[in-house]
């Protein structure tokens, strides 16, 4: 997942946004000539994790953020308390009726470690 989604992403439960977000593992790939205007985002820069309004665009690198892939990680509601993985680069956003208690637990149980354990115990729509 492109931290650039960040931008769009949220929550399709509550509809909050932005949301937070864990990387566990992150990948980089290298694009020959890659030109990215600078904002690329409209609202919030997921690598700064902040509003572009807050941040000085000339020290934002657009072009290092689109090379940038988050490889396994969570994104996490704190409105609603629901959390959803992302999972070899893609973001599962399903909503509750469609996710499987028994995949969604085995994440749980291989990243606990990692995870703010508020999601563990209570996040929706599964925890430990």
């Amino acid at each position: 997942m492109k931290y650039r989604l960040l931008d769009i992403l949220a929550c399709p439960i509550c509809k909050n946004w932005p949301l937070q977000f864990i990387v566990f593992n992150e990948t980089k790939y290298e694009y020959k000539d890659l030109k990215v205007k600078t904002p690329f985002c409209r609202d919030y820069c997921g690598l700064k994790v902040n509003f572009l309004n807050n941040i000085n665009t000339a020290e934002l690198d657009c072009a290092e953020c689109t090379k940038r892939e988050i490889t396994d990680g969570i994104i996490l509601c704190t409105k609603c308390n629901r959390w959803y993985p992302i999972i070899e680069e893609i973001p599962v956003m399903l909503p509750d009726e469609l996710r499987k208690e028994k995949e969604d637990k085995a994440f749980l149980e291989k990243w606990k470690n990692k995870i703010p354990e508020n999601f563990l115990k209570n996040g929706l729509p599964f925890h430990l």
